[in-house]
């Protein structure tokens, strides 16, 4: 094999937005560069790694996710941590990079699912609450 074909590298919190991840031509891996020193010891890093994972997932792309104080991780395209470094350790990691899976159902139709069953919830609230008139001389009531 040579190479590891096309890459979508995600800066900081371009990882946590999945409209950051579309591109025209789907890539072989996610590649999540972030500084979470900002953080410090708190669950900051740790929510910034189940983001990541959700991103990996909904693509089903494998992501190296590289932190330089936070968790760096190799993560499959189930969203599985394949090997990882912990919060605060320095290291490197010498992993196999999990496989591509098929493209998902959220990769090729991105929001747009989620967008029209809120705009069907909007519209059945609004005729379902929109009031009825009665008529008062109405005597069959």
């Amino acid at each position: 094999m040579t190479g590891i074909g096309n890459a979508r590298i995600l800066i900081c919190y371009e990882g946590i937005f999945a409209h950051e991840i579309g591109t025209i031509e789907r890539p072989r891996l996610l590649i999540l560069i972030t500084n979470d020193a900002w953080f410090g010891p708190a669950a900051g890093p740790r929510q910034h790694l189940a983001q990541a994972r959700l991103r990996a997932i909904e693509q089903g792309l494998p992501m190296v996710r590289v932190a330089n104080t936070g968790i760096s991780a190799m993560i499959d395209g189930k969203g599985r941590i394949t090997n990882q470094i912990g919060m605060g350790q320095a290291g490197y990691i010498d992993a196999a990079l999990p496989p591509a899976l098929a493209p998902t159902i959220y990769s090729k139709l991105d929001d747009l699912p989620a967008l029209s069953l809120l705009l069907l919830c909007v519209g059945l609230s609004i005729f379902i609450t929109t009031p009825r008139w009665i008529d008062p001389t109405d005597k069959t009531t």
